[in-house]
Protein backbone atom coordinates (compact mmCIF):
# COMPACT_ATOMS: atom_id res chain seq x y z
CA UNK A 1 0.00 0.00 0.00
CA UNK A 2 1.19 3.50 -0.83
CA UNK A 3 0.31 6.88 0.60
CA UNK A 4 0.39 10.36 -0.76
CA UNK A 5 -0.64 13.85 0.25
CA UNK A 6 -3.31 15.78 -1.61
CA UNK A 7 -3.98 19.42 -0.82
CA UNK A 8 -7.13 21.12 -2.00
CA UNK A 9 -5.64 24.60 -2.02
CA UNK A 10 -7.44 27.72 -0.77
CA UNK A 11 -8.90 28.45 -4.21
CA UNK A 12 -10.54 25.00 -4.28
CA UNK A 13 -12.06 25.61 -0.85
CA UNK A 14 -13.16 29.15 -1.75
CA UNK A 15 -14.80 27.95 -4.97
CA UNK A 16 -16.59 25.04 -3.27
CA UNK A 17 -14.79 22.37 -5.29
CA UNK A 18 -13.45 20.15 -2.49
CA UNK A 19 -16.35 17.70 -2.73
CA UNK A 20 -15.84 17.32 -6.49
CA UNK A 21 -12.09 16.75 -6.06
CA UNK A 22 -12.46 14.23 -3.23
CA UNK A 23 -15.27 12.49 -5.11
CA UNK A 24 -12.98 11.99 -8.11
CA UNK A 25 -10.31 10.45 -5.86
CA UNK A 26 -12.84 8.08 -4.31
CA UNK A 27 -14.43 7.13 -7.65
CA UNK A 28 -10.97 6.16 -8.85
CA UNK A 29 -10.90 3.58 -6.05
CA UNK A 30 -8.41 5.35 -3.81
CA UNK A 31 -8.99 5.68 -0.07
CA UNK A 32 -9.06 8.87 1.99
CA UNK A 33 -7.25 7.97 5.24
CA UNK A 34 -7.14 11.43 6.78
CA UNK A 35 -9.02 14.59 5.87
CA UNK A 36 -8.75 17.96 7.55
CA UNK A 37 -9.71 21.56 6.87
CA UNK A 38 -6.77 23.58 8.13
CA UNK A 39 -5.47 27.13 8.02
CA UNK A 40 -1.77 26.67 7.26
CA UNK A 41 0.71 28.83 9.13
CA UNK A 42 3.67 30.46 7.43
CA UNK A 43 6.29 28.14 8.96
CA UNK A 44 4.49 25.01 7.76
CA UNK A 45 3.95 26.51 4.31
CA UNK A 46 7.66 27.39 4.03
CA UNK A 47 8.63 23.86 5.10
CA UNK A 48 6.23 22.41 2.54
CA UNK A 49 7.61 24.52 -0.30
CA UNK A 50 11.26 24.32 0.85
CA UNK A 51 12.52 23.22 -2.58
CA UNK A 52 11.36 26.58 -3.97
CA UNK A 53 13.02 28.71 -1.26
CA UNK A 54 15.10 31.41 -2.92
CA UNK A 55 13.09 31.41 -6.15
CA UNK A 56 11.29 34.57 -7.22
CA UNK A 57 7.82 33.07 -6.69
CA UNK A 58 8.46 31.57 -3.23
CA UNK A 59 6.78 34.40 -1.34
CA UNK A 60 3.72 34.23 -3.58
CA UNK A 61 3.40 30.46 -2.99
CA UNK A 62 3.52 30.91 0.77
CA UNK A 63 1.08 33.83 0.71
CA UNK A 64 -1.36 31.89 -1.47
CA UNK A 65 -1.40 28.64 0.51
CA UNK A 66 -1.82 30.56 3.80
CA UNK A 67 -4.47 33.08 2.67
CA UNK A 68 -7.42 30.94 3.74
CA UNK A 69 -8.09 27.33 4.79
CA UNK A 70 -7.01 24.37 2.68
CA UNK A 71 -8.17 20.76 2.85
CA UNK A 72 -5.39 18.24 3.49
CA UNK A 73 -5.89 14.59 2.66
CA UNK A 74 -3.80 11.47 3.03
CA UNK A 75 -4.73 9.26 0.10
CA UNK A 76 -3.84 5.57 0.02
CA UNK A 77 -3.85 2.98 -2.71
CA UNK A 78 -1.28 1.04 -4.71
CA UNK A 79 2.42 1.71 -4.09
CA UNK A 80 2.44 4.31 -6.89
CA UNK A 81 -0.66 6.14 -5.60
CA UNK A 82 1.25 9.44 -5.81
CA UNK A 83 1.59 8.96 -9.60
CA UNK A 84 -2.11 8.11 -9.95
CA UNK A 85 -3.12 11.27 -8.08
CA UNK A 86 -0.69 13.40 -10.10
CA UNK A 87 -2.16 12.03 -13.32
CA UNK A 88 -5.67 12.84 -12.10
CA UNK A 89 -4.57 16.40 -11.26
CA UNK A 90 -3.33 17.21 -14.76
CA UNK A 91 -0.63 19.64 -15.85
CA UNK A 92 0.24 22.55 -13.55
CA UNK A 93 -0.92 24.99 -16.22
CA UNK A 94 -4.68 24.52 -16.66
CA UNK A 95 -4.45 25.89 -20.21
CA UNK A 96 -2.60 22.72 -21.26
CA UNK A 97 -4.07 20.28 -18.72
CA UNK A 98 -5.99 17.47 -20.40
CA UNK A 99 -9.77 17.46 -20.29
CA UNK A 100 -10.93 14.99 -17.67
CA UNK A 101 -8.24 16.02 -15.19
CA UNK A 102 -8.99 18.17 -12.15
CA UNK A 103 -7.05 21.13 -13.50
CA UNK A 104 -8.18 20.61 -17.08
CA UNK A 105 -11.82 20.67 -16.05
CA UNK A 106 -11.86 23.09 -13.13
CA UNK A 107 -8.77 25.34 -12.85
CA UNK A 108 -8.29 28.62 -14.69
CA UNK A 109 -4.77 29.84 -13.86
CA UNK A 110 -1.31 28.53 -13.04
CA UNK A 111 -1.22 30.56 -9.83
CA UNK A 112 -4.52 29.15 -8.62
CA UNK A 113 -4.58 25.58 -9.87
CA UNK A 114 -6.69 24.03 -7.09
CA UNK A 115 -4.57 21.08 -5.96
CA UNK A 116 -1.17 19.86 -4.85
CA UNK A 117 -0.08 16.26 -4.93
CA UNK A 118 3.20 14.70 -3.86
CA UNK A 119 5.50 14.15 -6.84
CA UNK A 120 7.46 11.09 -5.63
CA UNK A 121 7.49 8.38 -2.98
CA UNK A 122 10.04 10.41 -1.01
CA UNK A 123 8.02 13.61 -1.24
CA UNK A 124 4.86 11.75 -0.22
CA UNK A 125 6.54 10.38 2.92
CA UNK A 126 7.96 13.81 3.82
CA UNK A 127 4.69 15.67 3.18
CA UNK A 128 2.47 13.19 5.04
CA UNK A 129 4.84 13.43 8.03
CA UNK A 130 4.88 17.25 7.83
CA UNK A 131 1.09 17.61 7.85
CA UNK A 132 0.11 14.50 9.83
CA UNK A 133 3.06 13.81 12.15
CA UNK A 134 3.19 10.33 13.61
CA UNK A 135 0.52 8.89 11.34
CA UNK A 136 0.97 5.13 11.70
CA UNK A 137 2.93 3.71 8.79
Amino acid sequence: MGRTLLICKPDAVERGLVGEIISRIERKGLKIEQLELRQLDEATAKAHYQEHDGKSFFGELVAFITRSPAVLAVVSGPEDVYAIVRSMMGATNPAVAAPGTIRGDLAVSVGENLVHGSDSLEAAAREVELFFPGLAQ
